[in-house]
């Protein structure tokens, strides 16, 4: 099992960057792929980024492409969300997620484990 701990939110302008950091326990961390999800009130979860826990592969929802960048520290233990160019629709609760075989990067689904989720929230 792993846990997930997310921090890093906050509140800035558009045009402003965050970083989100997700830190897991446990001593298998390398072995998980991640994935990035939010929802905003009133919507479902839906997805941002996921790294693959092997090759350095990563997968980023179009709304996000080129503004957001997904990274992982397995020595640490940590997978991080550099959100640059930040828009009032990036506001939501982002919440971390792992898994050893994700049947598919962009569901939820695919995922068995989670974090509490860190609030973003983008002023105009």
């Amino acid at each position: 099992q792993v846990q997930l701990v997310e921090s890093g939110g906050g509140l800035v302008q558009a045009g402003g960057s965050l970083r989100l950091s997700c830190a897991a326990s446990g001593r298998t961390f390398s072995s998980y792929s991640m994935g990035w999800f939010r929802q905003a009130p009133g919507k479902e979860r839906e997805f941002v980024a996921a790294y693959r826990r092997s090759g350095g592969v990563t997968y980023y929802a179009d709304s996000v492409k080129g503004r957001f960048t997904i990274s992982r520290d397995n020595a640490k233990n940590t997978v991080y969300l550099q959100m640059n160019s930040l828009k009032p629709e990036d506001t939501a609760v982002y919440y971390c997620a792992a898994d050893l075989r994700p049947l598919t990067y962009y569901s939820s689904n695919s995922y068995a484990y989670w974090g509490q989720g860190t609030q973003v929230t983008v002023s105009s």
